[in-house]
């Protein structure tokens, strides 16, 4: 199994959950974040005053999948979220080594 952590733009979060229906995904966790990446911070002027931005808001999704599943699901995510200007995001995939549903203690592929 693999968990695919994506940090996407925030107008792009439901062109992504939709994409993500359509590749068959019936769950995943969303939390808003903040940060930087290559670009740092960002300079900005608001009635004539110049403004530091050192973090930029982001929406991080997390997705567990199996292993098969991984690459249609990125695919999918990247078309979506793709803007193809700078903090368009980042895409993470990590193994995952076991899943436990605490309700009914299925595991691994039943807890999905």
């Amino acid at each position: 199994m693999k968990k695919i952590e994506a940090m996407i733009r925030p107008a792009k979060f439901n062109q992504v959950v939709a994409a993500l229906v359509e590749a068959g995904i019936v769950g995943l966790t969303v939390s808003n974040v903040r940060g930087y990446g290559r670009q740092k911070g960002q300079t900005e002027t608001y009635r004539g005053v110049k403004h530091s931005i050192e973090f930029h808001s982001k929406i991080k999704l997390e997705i567990v999948v199996e292993d098969e599943m991984c690459q249609p699901v990125m695919d999918q995510l990247i078309a979506a979220a793709q803007t193809g200007q700078i903090g368009d995001g980042k895409i993470f995939v990590t193994s995952v080594e076991r899943i436990i549903r605490i309700r009914t203690q299925e595991q691994d592929i039943e807890a999905l």
